[in-house]
Protein backbone atom coordinates (compact mmCIF):
# COMPACT_ATOMS: atom_id res chain seq x y z
CA UNK A 1 0.00 0.00 0.00
CA UNK A 2 2.62 2.42 0.74
CA UNK A 3 5.49 1.52 -2.07
CA UNK A 4 2.07 2.25 -4.30
CA UNK A 5 1.07 5.34 -3.03
CA UNK A 6 4.89 5.98 -3.23
CA UNK A 7 5.10 5.04 -7.01
CA UNK A 8 2.02 7.74 -7.36
CA UNK A 9 3.59 10.42 -5.58
CA UNK A 10 6.60 10.33 -7.93
CA UNK A 11 4.66 10.20 -10.81
CA UNK A 12 2.62 13.30 -9.91
CA UNK A 13 6.29 14.85 -9.00
CA UNK A 14 7.50 14.12 -12.15
CA UNK A 15 4.53 15.34 -14.09
CA UNK A 16 4.49 19.03 -11.97
CA UNK A 17 8.05 19.39 -11.93
CA UNK A 18 8.49 20.65 -15.33
CA UNK A 19 5.70 23.33 -14.91
CA UNK A 20 6.94 24.70 -11.93
CA UNK A 21 10.61 24.09 -11.21
CA UNK A 22 11.17 24.18 -7.65
CA UNK A 23 13.99 24.42 -5.66
CA UNK A 24 15.04 25.22 -2.42
CA UNK A 25 16.02 28.60 -3.71
CA UNK A 26 13.19 29.60 -5.04
CA UNK A 27 11.04 28.32 -2.26
CA UNK A 28 12.90 29.93 0.62
CA UNK A 29 14.63 32.88 -0.52
CA UNK A 30 13.45 36.22 0.88
CA UNK A 31 16.06 38.86 -0.78
CA UNK A 32 14.39 41.97 -2.22
CA UNK A 33 16.23 44.81 -3.44
CA UNK A 34 14.95 48.29 -4.40
CA UNK A 35 17.45 50.67 -5.75
CA UNK A 36 15.19 53.84 -4.46
CA UNK A 37 15.87 52.54 -0.60
CA UNK A 38 19.30 52.94 -1.19
CA UNK A 39 19.64 56.43 -3.33
CA UNK A 40 20.57 58.42 -0.23
CA UNK A 41 19.69 62.43 -0.94
CA UNK A 42 17.74 61.27 -4.12
CA UNK A 43 16.38 58.98 -2.68
CA UNK A 44 12.03 59.20 -2.93
CA UNK A 45 10.74 59.35 0.71
CA UNK A 46 10.15 55.68 2.10
CA UNK A 47 10.15 54.97 5.43
CA UNK A 48 12.60 52.45 6.51
CA UNK A 49 11.27 51.04 9.70
CA UNK A 50 14.75 50.75 11.63
CA UNK A 51 14.18 49.66 14.03
CA UNK A 52 10.91 48.31 13.49
CA UNK A 53 9.47 50.01 16.82
CA UNK A 54 5.67 51.18 16.07
CA UNK A 55 5.38 55.02 15.88
CA UNK A 56 2.39 54.76 17.76
CA UNK A 57 2.60 56.04 21.61
CA UNK A 58 4.18 53.65 24.09
CA UNK A 59 1.18 52.02 26.55
CA UNK A 60 -0.35 54.32 28.42
CA UNK A 61 0.66 57.53 27.05
CA UNK A 62 -0.76 60.43 24.79
CA UNK A 63 0.74 63.15 22.84
CA UNK A 64 0.94 66.65 24.04
CA UNK A 65 3.24 68.44 21.93
CA UNK A 66 5.59 67.75 18.96
CA UNK A 67 8.08 69.58 16.64
CA UNK A 68 9.06 68.65 13.54
CA UNK A 69 12.24 69.45 10.83
CA UNK A 70 11.28 67.95 7.78
CA UNK A 71 13.46 68.59 3.87
CA UNK A 72 11.63 69.66 1.17
CA UNK A 73 9.87 66.98 -1.01
CA UNK A 74 11.26 65.48 -4.43
CA UNK A 75 12.77 68.25 -6.83
CA UNK A 76 13.39 67.82 -10.65
CA UNK A 77 17.19 67.60 -9.98
CA UNK A 78 19.80 69.45 -7.19
CA UNK A 79 21.77 71.75 -8.80
CA UNK A 80 24.87 70.38 -8.31
CA UNK A 81 24.20 66.86 -9.56
CA UNK A 82 22.28 68.09 -12.48
CA UNK A 83 25.37 70.34 -13.66
CA UNK A 84 28.39 67.60 -12.72
CA UNK A 85 27.01 64.25 -13.16
CA UNK A 86 23.30 64.13 -15.25
CA UNK A 87 23.69 67.25 -18.14
CA UNK A 88 27.43 65.93 -19.09
CA UNK A 89 26.03 62.29 -19.21
CA UNK A 90 22.81 64.28 -21.38
CA UNK A 91 24.95 66.03 -23.59
CA UNK A 92 27.99 63.32 -24.00
CA UNK A 93 24.84 60.85 -25.05
CA UNK A 94 23.21 63.42 -27.35
CA UNK A 95 25.95 63.82 -28.78
CA UNK A 96 26.87 60.88 -29.52
CA UNK A 97 25.21 59.64 -32.82
CA UNK A 98 27.40 56.54 -33.91
CA UNK A 99 26.42 54.20 -31.47
CA UNK A 100 23.39 51.91 -32.06
CA UNK A 101 22.04 51.50 -28.57
CA UNK A 102 19.23 49.24 -29.82
CA UNK A 103 22.14 46.55 -30.18
CA UNK A 104 23.42 47.32 -26.19
CA UNK A 105 21.94 44.59 -23.83
CA UNK A 106 20.72 46.53 -20.48
CA UNK A 107 20.97 50.00 -22.24
CA UNK A 108 18.72 49.73 -25.39
CA UNK A 109 16.48 52.32 -24.19
CA UNK A 110 18.71 54.90 -24.51
CA UNK A 111 17.87 54.51 -28.63
CA UNK A 112 14.71 57.02 -27.47
CA UNK A 113 15.18 57.92 -23.97
CA UNK A 114 15.30 61.31 -23.41
CA UNK A 115 16.21 63.60 -20.60
CA UNK A 116 13.42 63.79 -17.69
CA UNK A 117 14.19 67.21 -16.79
CA UNK A 118 15.65 70.43 -18.13
CA UNK A 119 18.38 73.45 -16.73
CA UNK A 120 15.05 75.63 -16.05
CA UNK A 121 13.37 72.44 -14.14
CA UNK A 122 16.67 72.60 -11.76
CA UNK A 123 15.52 72.93 -8.16
CA UNK A 124 11.96 72.98 -8.96
CA UNK A 125 9.31 70.92 -6.70
CA UNK A 126 8.14 67.87 -9.02
CA UNK A 127 4.11 66.87 -8.59
CA UNK A 128 5.23 63.36 -6.75
CA UNK A 129 6.69 65.77 -4.03
CA UNK A 130 3.90 68.24 -3.70
CA UNK A 131 2.10 64.79 -2.84
CA UNK A 132 4.68 63.63 -0.72
CA UNK A 133 4.66 66.57 1.43
CA UNK A 134 0.71 66.80 1.64
CA UNK A 135 0.36 62.96 2.58
CA UNK A 136 3.14 64.21 5.58
CA UNK A 137 0.39 66.56 6.34
CA UNK A 138 -2.45 63.87 6.26
CA UNK A 139 0.08 61.88 8.22
CA UNK A 140 0.18 63.91 10.96
CA UNK A 141 -3.54 64.74 10.85
CA UNK A 142 -4.40 60.59 12.12
CA UNK A 143 -1.08 60.37 14.49
CA UNK A 144 -2.40 63.43 16.45
CA UNK A 145 -5.55 63.68 16.31
CA UNK A 146 -6.45 65.17 19.89
CA UNK A 147 -3.68 68.04 18.89
CA UNK A 148 -4.56 71.34 17.94
CA UNK A 149 -3.85 72.43 14.38
CA UNK A 150 -0.86 75.03 14.05
CA UNK A 151 -1.68 78.28 13.41
CA UNK A 152 1.82 78.75 11.65
CA UNK A 153 4.23 76.72 9.50
CA UNK A 154 8.19 77.73 9.04
CA UNK A 155 10.01 77.16 6.04
CA UNK A 156 12.97 78.60 4.10
CA UNK A 157 12.73 81.01 1.14
CA UNK A 158 13.61 79.09 -1.12
CA UNK A 159 10.71 77.88 -3.47
CA UNK A 160 11.34 73.92 -3.19
CA UNK A 161 11.03 74.32 0.85
CA UNK A 162 8.13 77.16 0.23
CA UNK A 163 6.08 74.50 -1.96
CA UNK A 164 6.48 71.84 0.04
CA UNK A 165 5.24 73.67 3.08
CA UNK A 166 2.31 74.73 1.20
CA UNK A 167 1.65 71.29 -0.02
CA UNK A 168 1.91 69.71 3.72
CA UNK A 169 -0.32 72.47 4.87
CA UNK A 170 -3.12 71.71 2.36
CA UNK A 171 -2.66 67.97 3.55
CA UNK A 172 -3.04 69.05 7.47
CA UNK A 173 -5.61 71.70 7.25
CA UNK A 174 -9.34 70.60 7.18
CA UNK A 175 -10.32 73.92 6.04
CA UNK A 176 -9.15 76.80 3.69
CA UNK A 177 -6.82 79.57 4.99
CA UNK A 178 -6.41 78.29 8.86
CA UNK A 179 -3.06 77.75 8.62
CA UNK A 180 -0.07 80.13 7.84
CA UNK A 181 3.36 79.43 5.89
CA UNK A 182 5.94 81.64 7.29
CA UNK A 183 9.07 82.42 5.01
CA UNK A 184 12.22 82.47 6.49
CA UNK A 185 14.88 84.30 4.04
CA UNK A 186 18.11 82.01 3.55
CA UNK A 187 20.50 85.26 5.03
CA UNK A 188 24.33 84.60 5.40
CA UNK A 189 24.41 86.48 8.25
CA UNK A 190 21.37 85.00 10.19
CA UNK A 191 23.78 83.72 13.05
CA UNK A 192 21.64 80.56 14.54
CA UNK A 193 18.62 82.21 14.04
CA UNK A 194 17.29 81.05 10.70
CA UNK A 195 16.35 77.48 8.97
CA UNK A 196 19.51 77.08 6.74
CA UNK A 197 22.11 78.25 9.63
CA UNK A 198 24.63 76.59 7.67
CA UNK A 199 24.89 79.74 4.97
CA UNK A 200 25.75 82.07 8.27
CA UNK A 201 28.60 79.57 9.34
CA UNK A 202 31.77 80.72 7.89
CA UNK A 203 33.34 77.54 9.17
CA UNK A 204 30.88 75.47 6.44
CA UNK A 205 31.51 74.50 2.70
CA UNK A 206 29.25 72.90 0.83
CA UNK A 207 32.59 70.79 -1.04
CA UNK A 208 33.38 69.13 2.37
CA UNK A 209 33.39 65.63 1.97
CA UNK A 210 34.17 65.98 -2.14
CA UNK A 211 37.98 64.62 -1.94
CA UNK A 212 36.84 61.70 0.38
CA UNK A 213 34.06 60.41 -1.21
CA UNK A 214 35.67 60.89 -4.88
CA UNK A 215 38.08 57.98 -3.36
CA UNK A 216 35.27 55.20 -2.99
CA UNK A 217 33.79 56.78 -6.54
CA UNK A 218 36.73 55.54 -8.30
CA UNK A 219 36.62 52.08 -6.38
CA UNK A 220 33.09 51.17 -6.53
CA UNK A 221 32.52 52.52 -10.55
CA UNK A 222 35.76 50.91 -12.00
CA UNK A 223 34.37 47.48 -12.63
CA UNK A 224 31.09 48.88 -13.76
CA UNK A 225 33.26 51.12 -16.10
CA UNK A 226 35.16 48.09 -17.79
CA UNK A 227 31.56 46.65 -18.25
CA UNK A 228 29.69 49.02 -19.60
CA UNK A 229 32.65 50.06 -21.94
CA UNK A 230 32.86 46.35 -23.06
CA UNK A 231 29.28 46.65 -24.05
CA UNK A 232 29.77 50.16 -25.94
CA UNK A 233 33.00 51.02 -26.88
CA UNK A 234 32.52 53.74 -28.39
CA UNK A 235 30.81 55.67 -25.49
CA UNK A 236 33.35 56.08 -23.33
CA UNK A 237 32.10 55.72 -19.71
CA UNK A 238 33.39 57.56 -16.88
CA UNK A 239 33.05 57.71 -13.67
CA UNK A 240 30.87 60.91 -13.32
CA UNK A 241 28.73 59.02 -15.86
CA UNK A 242 28.05 56.09 -13.75
CA UNK A 243 27.50 58.00 -10.99
CA UNK A 244 25.00 60.04 -12.98
CA UNK A 245 23.18 57.45 -14.19
CA UNK A 246 22.38 56.31 -11.41
CA UNK A 247 20.98 59.59 -9.35
CA UNK A 248 18.81 59.43 -12.62
CA UNK A 249 16.96 56.48 -10.85
CA UNK A 250 16.08 58.55 -8.06
CA UNK A 251 15.39 61.62 -10.05
CA UNK A 252 13.82 60.51 -13.07
CA UNK A 253 11.23 58.12 -10.77
CA UNK A 254 10.02 60.90 -8.64
CA UNK A 255 9.18 63.24 -12.29
CA UNK A 256 7.74 60.05 -14.39
CA UNK A 257 7.14 57.53 -11.79
CA UNK A 258 10.00 54.81 -12.98
CA UNK A 259 13.32 54.99 -14.57
CA UNK A 260 15.29 52.00 -16.79
CA UNK A 261 18.15 53.28 -14.94
CA UNK A 262 16.78 51.20 -11.74
CA UNK A 263 17.10 47.74 -13.95
CA UNK A 264 18.84 45.43 -11.52
CA UNK A 265 20.03 44.17 -15.04
CA UNK A 266 21.62 47.12 -15.78
CA UNK A 267 23.22 48.18 -11.82
CA UNK A 268 23.29 45.08 -9.42
CA UNK A 269 22.64 44.99 -5.64
CA UNK A 270 26.59 45.50 -5.20
CA UNK A 271 26.62 48.83 -7.41
CA UNK A 272 24.14 50.38 -5.74
CA UNK A 273 25.65 49.39 -1.85
CA UNK A 274 28.75 50.96 -3.70
CA UNK A 275 27.16 54.78 -4.68
CA UNK A 276 25.02 54.43 -1.45
CA UNK A 277 27.90 54.29 0.53
CA UNK A 278 29.94 56.80 -1.71
CA UNK A 279 27.08 59.43 -0.71
CA UNK A 280 27.30 58.35 3.05
CA UNK A 281 31.03 59.02 2.97
CA UNK A 282 30.39 62.46 1.59
CA UNK A 283 27.57 63.14 4.23
CA UNK A 284 29.50 61.64 6.85
CA UNK A 285 32.12 64.55 6.46
CA UNK A 286 29.96 66.96 4.98
CA UNK A 287 27.22 67.36 7.82
CA UNK A 288 27.89 64.60 9.25
CA UNK A 289 30.08 63.11 12.36
CA UNK A 290 33.42 63.89 10.15
CA UNK A 291 32.85 67.37 10.88
CA UNK A 292 33.24 68.78 13.52
CA UNK A 293 31.08 72.01 13.03
CA UNK A 294 27.89 69.78 12.01
CA UNK A 295 27.01 69.40 15.86
CA UNK A 296 27.62 73.37 16.00
CA UNK A 297 24.90 74.01 13.24
CA UNK A 298 22.52 71.54 14.58
CA UNK A 299 22.88 72.34 18.37
CA UNK A 300 20.39 76.12 18.49
CA UNK A 301 17.47 73.84 16.30
CA UNK A 302 17.55 71.23 18.99
CA UNK A 303 17.77 73.39 21.93
CA UNK A 304 14.98 76.14 21.06
CA UNK A 305 12.88 72.91 20.56
CA UNK A 306 13.42 71.05 23.57
CA UNK A 307 12.53 74.21 25.30
CA UNK A 308 8.97 74.45 23.23
CA UNK A 309 8.65 71.09 24.31
CA UNK A 310 9.77 71.66 27.69
CA UNK A 311 7.36 74.84 28.55
CA UNK A 312 4.33 74.81 30.70
CA UNK A 313 2.62 76.20 27.61
CA UNK A 314 2.89 77.27 24.21
CA UNK A 315 0.15 78.70 21.70
CA UNK A 316 0.90 75.87 18.89
CA UNK A 317 0.27 72.64 19.75
CA UNK A 318 3.11 71.52 16.40
CA UNK A 319 5.44 73.16 15.42
CA UNK A 320 6.36 71.85 11.70
CA UNK A 321 9.56 73.69 9.96
CA UNK A 322 10.91 73.00 6.35
CA UNK A 323 14.48 73.11 5.28
CA UNK A 324 16.97 71.84 2.79
CA UNK A 325 19.25 68.42 3.21
CA UNK A 326 22.05 69.90 4.98
CA UNK A 327 20.57 70.90 8.32
CA UNK A 328 18.58 67.52 9.64
CA UNK A 329 21.52 65.53 9.72
CA UNK A 330 23.21 68.39 11.61
CA UNK A 331 20.78 68.60 14.68
CA UNK A 332 21.11 64.53 14.14
CA UNK A 333 24.85 64.68 14.85
CA UNK A 334 23.71 67.95 17.63
CA UNK A 335 21.67 65.24 18.95
CA UNK A 336 24.22 61.61 18.96
CA UNK A 337 21.49 59.86 16.77
CA UNK A 338 23.06 57.66 13.98
CA UNK A 339 26.31 58.14 15.45
CA UNK A 340 28.49 54.36 14.36
CA UNK A 341 30.83 54.87 17.53
CA UNK A 342 27.68 54.84 19.95
CA UNK A 343 28.06 51.44 20.72
CA UNK A 344 31.83 51.31 20.66
CA UNK A 345 35.29 52.98 19.81
CA UNK A 346 35.49 56.80 20.22
CA UNK A 347 34.23 60.02 18.35
CA UNK A 348 38.17 60.75 18.06
CA UNK A 349 38.04 57.43 15.60
CA UNK A 350 35.06 58.37 14.62
CA UNK A 351 36.42 58.37 10.62
CA UNK A 352 37.64 55.19 10.80
CA UNK A 353 33.49 53.87 11.12
CA UNK A 354 33.59 55.26 7.06
CA UNK A 355 36.49 53.70 5.41
CA UNK A 356 37.32 54.57 1.93
CA UNK A 357 38.70 50.96 0.92
CA UNK A 358 35.50 48.96 1.84
CA UNK A 359 32.10 49.34 2.77
CA UNK A 360 31.44 49.49 6.73
CA UNK A 361 27.87 47.82 6.48
CA UNK A 362 27.13 48.26 10.12
CA UNK A 363 27.00 51.59 9.76
CA UNK A 364 24.58 53.59 11.99
CA UNK A 365 25.09 56.35 9.73
CA UNK A 366 22.91 55.60 6.18
CA UNK A 367 22.18 58.92 4.16
CA UNK A 368 19.57 56.93 2.60
CA UNK A 369 17.70 56.08 5.88
CA UNK A 370 18.25 59.74 6.86
CA UNK A 371 17.60 62.32 4.59
CA UNK A 372 15.74 61.20 1.61
CA UNK A 373 13.08 63.79 -0.13
CA UNK A 374 10.97 64.54 2.63
CA UNK A 375 13.11 63.31 5.42
CA UNK A 376 11.20 64.41 8.60
CA UNK A 377 12.19 64.13 12.35
CA UNK A 378 10.23 64.70 15.34
CA UNK A 379 10.52 65.08 19.44
CA UNK A 380 7.42 64.43 21.11
CA UNK A 381 6.36 65.28 24.31
CA UNK A 382 4.41 62.69 25.82
CA UNK A 383 2.35 62.46 28.96
CA UNK A 384 1.88 58.79 30.17
CA UNK A 385 -0.19 57.17 32.84
CA UNK A 386 -0.18 53.85 33.80
CA UNK A 387 2.40 52.35 31.69
CA UNK A 388 3.13 49.47 33.36
CA UNK A 389 6.63 49.70 35.52
CA UNK A 390 7.24 53.25 34.86
CA UNK A 391 6.39 56.45 36.79
CA UNK A 392 3.52 58.36 35.75
CA UNK A 393 4.84 61.72 33.73
CA UNK A 394 6.22 63.64 31.04
CA UNK A 395 8.60 61.70 28.59
CA UNK A 396 10.49 62.06 25.22
CA UNK A 397 10.95 61.00 22.32
CA UNK A 398 12.60 61.07 18.29
CA UNK A 399 10.47 60.05 15.84
CA UNK A 400 12.94 59.80 12.02
CA UNK A 401 10.94 59.02 8.50
CA UNK A 402 7.78 57.27 11.40
CA UNK A 403 10.94 54.96 13.12
CA UNK A 404 11.12 55.55 17.33
CA UNK A 405 15.27 56.66 17.71
CA UNK A 406 16.19 56.21 21.73
CA UNK A 407 18.34 58.99 22.26
CA UNK A 408 21.72 57.39 23.55
CA UNK A 409 22.26 57.37 27.40
CA UNK A 410 18.51 58.58 27.91
CA UNK A 411 16.11 55.82 27.40
CA UNK A 412 14.13 55.07 30.77
CA UNK A 413 10.88 55.80 29.81
CA UNK A 414 8.21 53.35 27.59
CA UNK A 415 9.21 52.68 24.41
CA UNK A 416 12.19 54.44 23.29
CA UNK A 417 11.39 57.28 25.36
CA UNK A 418 13.11 59.52 27.88
CA UNK A 419 11.78 60.82 31.06
CA UNK A 420 11.42 64.33 31.86
CA UNK A 421 14.67 64.44 34.14
CA UNK A 422 17.06 62.64 31.63
CA UNK A 423 15.69 64.68 28.59
CA UNK A 424 16.83 67.47 30.55
CA UNK A 425 20.22 66.60 31.29
CA UNK A 426 20.34 65.09 28.62
CA UNK A 427 20.01 68.50 26.55
CA UNK A 428 22.31 70.11 29.02
CA UNK A 429 25.05 67.67 28.02
CA UNK A 430 24.72 68.31 24.22
CA UNK A 431 24.59 72.25 24.72
CA UNK A 432 27.76 71.72 26.60
CA UNK A 433 29.48 70.04 23.77
CA UNK A 434 28.82 72.44 20.56
CA UNK A 435 27.00 75.65 22.17
CA UNK A 436 29.40 78.72 20.38
CA UNK A 437 27.78 78.85 17.42
CA UNK A 438 29.26 82.56 16.76
CA UNK A 439 32.65 81.51 17.70
CA UNK A 440 33.18 78.04 16.65
CA UNK A 441 31.75 78.83 12.84
CA UNK A 442 33.82 82.25 13.11
CA UNK A 443 31.00 84.48 12.30
CA UNK A 444 32.80 88.17 10.73
CA UNK A 445 29.31 90.03 10.49
CA UNK A 446 27.93 92.45 12.73
CA UNK A 447 24.57 91.22 14.61
CA UNK A 448 24.82 87.05 15.03
CA UNK A 449 23.34 85.26 17.44
CA UNK A 450 23.58 81.83 18.93
CA UNK A 451 20.19 81.02 19.84
CA UNK A 452 17.05 80.03 17.19
CA UNK A 453 13.63 82.30 18.29
CA UNK A 454 12.39 82.25 15.08
CA UNK A 455 9.40 79.65 17.19
CA UNK A 456 8.93 83.27 19.40
CA UNK A 457 10.24 85.81 17.23
CA UNK A 458 7.43 88.26 16.79
CA UNK A 459 9.62 90.03 14.24
CA UNK A 460 9.21 86.70 11.70
CA UNK A 461 5.15 87.71 11.53
CA UNK A 462 2.65 85.60 10.74
CA UNK A 463 3.17 84.49 7.18
CA UNK A 464 0.37 83.93 4.49
CA UNK A 465 -2.32 81.33 3.84
CA UNK A 466 -1.72 78.94 1.25
CA UNK A 467 -4.92 80.53 -0.91
CA UNK A 468 -7.56 78.43 -2.38
CA UNK A 469 -7.77 74.85 -1.92
CA UNK A 470 -5.82 72.16 -3.77
CA UNK A 471 -3.97 75.82 -5.28
CA UNK A 472 -0.86 74.46 -3.95
CA UNK A 473 -0.79 71.01 -6.51
CA UNK A 474 -1.12 73.19 -9.52
CA UNK A 475 1.79 72.20 -12.01
CA UNK A 476 4.12 75.05 -13.19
Amino acid sequence: MASSFARQLLQLTAFALPFQQCSAASLYSTYKFDPLEHLGGVAPYFEPQDPPASPSPPQGCTTERAVYLSRHAAIYANDYDFEEYIDPFVSKLENNTALDWTKVPALNFLASWTAPMSDAEQELLTRAGRLEASQLGVTLSFRYPNLKLPSRVWTSSAERTVKSAESFVRGLEQDDNEMNVVSIYESEEAGANSLTPYKSCPAYSSSFGSDQSAVYLDKFTKPIMARLNAMAPGFNFTANDVYGMMELCGYESVIRGSSPFCDLDLFSPDDWLGWEYTADVMYHYNVGFGNQISGVVGLPWFNASANMLMADSTDQDIFVSFTHRELPPMVFVAMGLFNNSAFGGSEAAINDTMPLDRINYNRAWKSSHVLPFLSNMAIERLNCSGSYGYDDGDYYRVLVNSAPQPLPDCADGPGTSCSRAGFEQYVQDRVTLFQGFSEKCGVDYDNSTDTYSIYTDSGTGNGTSVGKRYEAFEYQ
